[in-house]
């Protein structure tokens, strides 16, 4: 059988709708990579401008934090101010980008109140022709005095670190910073306003900056502006100020108290202090050495030393020299005792009977009355009368506690610190005895619950009394074997020292050069050992290479930049915290600060 073929006419046909197909395709394929080239075009177009704006709203938040550490005064005390106001803005050579403009804002938000410290906010604002607008907020603070392990305005060209001095934490002078031969390391930042000198002697762990930027001391006024926050919590006090160097007629102890009975002090509502008032007999207040009787520098005339007898009463040394005691054997006798001590003035073991609290003493002294209802659950646990004469530094009982004790004049500061403090004075503070914390500052698990800050118009002033230093036992010269009479060689000082002038110790280049141990070192007074920071204008002495004062042993205590003392001073200088993207859509300036900035 034959099969006829297809005609010509047919091919022909079907080659057309063919061709036609493949056009149809092609100009499908062309079409589409039009369309996707197209919108890959936009999309870059969009991520660029995108970035534009970005890039503009980032650079316009560190002109701002830039432009308020240049002068402060652009940071508004509350509300915000207009740094910008839909500024043109301009590309990193200086020429303006089409379209786009800015406006930000700075001022306080979060805490307002400085207890916590400055907290503040940068808004910016970046809109473009085309309906395109990004906001940014970078939450800002100002850096705490506090958080610096030694800080100086000037540094006497006669002092220098040495003697393998180690300084651990942040250190800044706003001089030069001299470095002696015997060398000393640095294990933190160091910067100085001017230069290093000898750096060659020192180690610097962390490196060191020259000529940066002074940064200015606090004054007067930030001292002034605690008065109102202590005057809150009903802790502010005023005393004289017409005592000589190192000596004060007020003194504050710190008391902890253990309310649950738990075995431990370091719950919220165990923090207090007694105030003790003395100005019939001032050298008792901070155990200074009597010159009544022509003893000298001997302390057999002294009402603020001596040893329990028999009887388990407590007599002084006056006392025991007068045969007052029933083991009287001379004045000698109390100097000789294992159990002797100094003490400072109403110190409960001073009283008859020893160990009560009396609200008067034989030596012309108070304690001063808080002021208001105490709380039942302290009268119940040490009774009505003493707890009259406790002042609550916790909120639980003194709701209106804003963390400040404030005296204006003279005080002198010891004991037990449970809670965030800051203790401000407009005169000298004075370093009575030891204080420390509830929690110790060593502890790994600490949580910064407890930190003091002192503040001093003038002079943090370690004492040169019968606690802190070595008193000969018989006779009135240093080398009649002088000895400790309190309860260690070393003083314990736990906080951030802030002195307007110096921190210092009274007569630091007097006294016994040999008598005390610090570590394996015989020294004059043993051990400074302070735990947290030293922030003063003039760096002060506190020994002599011949002896006499003190050895230096410094720790840094990080929670002093964790979590600084309430209201303490700060530097001024705004560092970056949190950064947010704010969703642009309905945004007002008004109605946002407003949500940032608690009522």
């Amino acid at each position: 059988m034959k099969t006829s073929e297809p005609t010509l006419g047919n091919r022909q046909g079907i080659a057309m709708a063919v061709t036609l197909l493949v056009v149809l395709v092609v100009g499908a394929l062309i079409t589409g990579a039009a369309v996707v080239g197209s919108n890959h075009m936009l999309v870059t177009r969009y991520y660029e401008r995108s970035s534009i704006l970005e890039n503009a709203a980032s650079s316009g938040l560190e002109l701002a934090r830039a432009m308020v550490n240049a002068d402060n005064s652009l940071y508004p005390a509350n509300g915000f101010d207009t740094l910008e106001n839909g500024v043109q803005v301009t590309g990193p050579d200086g020429s303006a980008v089409p379209g786009v403009r800015r406006w930000t804002y700075v001022g306080p938000s979060g805490v307002t109140s400085g207890q916590y410290g400055v907290f503040g906010s940068i808004v910016t604002v970046v809109r473009d022709d085309g309906g395109g607008r990004v906001i940014r907020r970078q939450q800002i603070n100002q850096e705490s005095f506090a958080k610096y392990a030694y800080f100086t305005d000037v540094e006497p060209s006669n002092i220098r670190f040495g003697g393998g001095d180690a300084i651990w934490g942040p250190v800044h002078s706003n001089s030069p910073i001299r470095i002696w031969s015997s060398g000393a390391t640095f294990h933190g930042t160091v910067r100085t306003g001017q230069d290093v000198q000898d750096a060659d002697y020192g180690t610097f762990n962390q490196g060191y900056e020259e000529y940066v930027s002074p940064i200015a001391m606090p004054s007067t006024a930030d001292l002034n502006n605690l008065r109102v926050q202590a005057q809150a919590g009903n802790t502010h006090f005023i005393n004289d100020d017409t005592q000589g160097h190192g000596e004060t007629t007020m003194r504050i102890e710190f008391v902890a108290i253990d309310m649950n009975l738990d075995g431990d002090v370091t719950d919220v509502d165990e923090g207090f202090i007694k105030v003790y008032r003395n100005t019939v007999d001032p050298e008792h207040v901070t155990a200074e050495e009597s010159n009544w009787g022509g003893a000298g520098t001997d302390i057999q005339y002294s009402n603020s030393c001596g040893a329990p007898a028999s009887d388990g009463t407590f007599y002084t040394m006056n006392e025991w020299r007068l045969g007052l005691d029933p083991d009287a054997g001379g004045w000698g006798s109390a100097a000789a005792s294992p159990n002797r001590r100094c003490l400072l003035g109403g110190d409960d073991r001073l009283n008859f009977p020893a160990d009560t609290f009396q609200v008067t003493d034989a030596y012309g002294g108070a304690w001063l009355p808080w002021g208001a209802t105490p709380d039942t659950a302290l009268v119940s646990r040490v009774g009505a009368t003493y707890a009259q004469f406790l002042h609550p530094i916790n909120r639980p009982m003194n709701p209106n506690f804003k963390g400040v004790i404030m005296v204006d004049g003279k005080v002198a500061i010891s004991g037990v610190v449970r809670g965030r403090i800051t203790v401000a004075a407009t005169n000298d503070i004075i370093l009575a005895d030891d204080y420390v914390y509830a929690t110790d500052p060593g502890d790994p698990n600490r949580a910064c619950t407890d930190i003091l800050g002192i503040f001093s118009g003038d002079d943090v002033v370690v004492a040169d009394n019968a606690v802190n230093t070595s008193v000969p036992t018989s006779g009135d010269s240093w080398w009649d074997t002088p000895r400790s009479f309190d309860e260690t060689p070393s003083e314990f000082f736990h906080g951030i020292v802030l002195a307007l002038d110096v921190f210092t110790v009274e007569n630091y280049d007097e006294g016994p050069t040999w008598t005390e141990p610090c570590d394996v070192t015989s020294w004059g007074r043993s051990c400074l050992r302070l735990t947290g920071g030293i922030i003063q204008r003039t760096r002060g002495a506190v020994g002599t290479g011949s002896g006499t004062g003190y050895l230096k042993r410094y720790s840094y205590d990080q929670c002093g930049a964790e979590a600084p003392p309430p209201y303490f001073p700060t530097t001024g200088y705004f560092v970056k915290n949190q950064y947010y993207q704010v969703n642009p859509v309905n945004f007002d300036i008004d109605t946002y600060w407003s949500l940032i900035t608690p009522p």
